[in-house]
């Protein structure tokens, strides 16, 4: 899900958030279309590289902005990905970089504690704590699709060597 609503085109460089609690659960975003509520989906929390950041400056600012969430261990990229997407009206196409980071404590989690754009405020509507299991047995949209069979993978053997590259999602 897009971060600002100043995106203008072009390949947006993003970076997302595998944020993990001490059980190992994965926190997700509820967002929607902003003008379609049952247009819905579950996603990392993330968005735009800013001015000269780097990545991981971005997913730390991102979480914070999103959750509220500061105090975490940022860890290495996971996956890397390509994806475009209609949303608010335009298309997005970005290249996303997800990075590992865990938490020490579980807390329920207000979007936009840390503030958020204008059109996060219309299209983010809740966030939640899944376990894999919980995950994997989901009948609602989750980005990246294979995020339960990911993270499976990530919890078994732990980080990959290097990034690994997802599959392109066009939708």
């Amino acid at each position: 899900m897009p971060a600002e609503d100043t995106y203008t085109g072009g390949m947006r460089k993003v970076a997302r958030v595998v944020l993990l609690d001490p059980e190992d659960r994965i926190l997700l975003l509820h967002g929607h279309e902003p003008d379609d509520v049952s247009d819905d989906w579950w996603f990392t929390p993330g968005g735009g590289v800013e001015g000269d950041e780097t990545r991981a400056q971005a997913a730390l600012r991102e979480l914070a902005e999103e959750t509220g969430i500061t105090e975490v261990e940022l860890g290495p990229v996971l996956w890397r990905r390509t994806c475009s997407f209609p949303f608010a009206g335009r298309r997005w196409d970005q290249d996303e970089w997800y990075y590992l980071a865990r938490t020490a404590e579980a807390r329920d989690v207000v979007p936009g504690a840390g503030g958020l754009t204008e059109l996060e405020r219309r299209s983010v509507a809740g966030a939640r704590w899944w376990t894999c299991q919980e995950l994997s047995q989901a009948h609602e949209t989750v980005y990246p699709t294979r995020l339960a069979e990911l993270l499976r993978r990530l919890l078994d053997e732990g980080p990959p060597a290097g990034p690994v590259t997802l599959d392109t999602e066009i939708v």
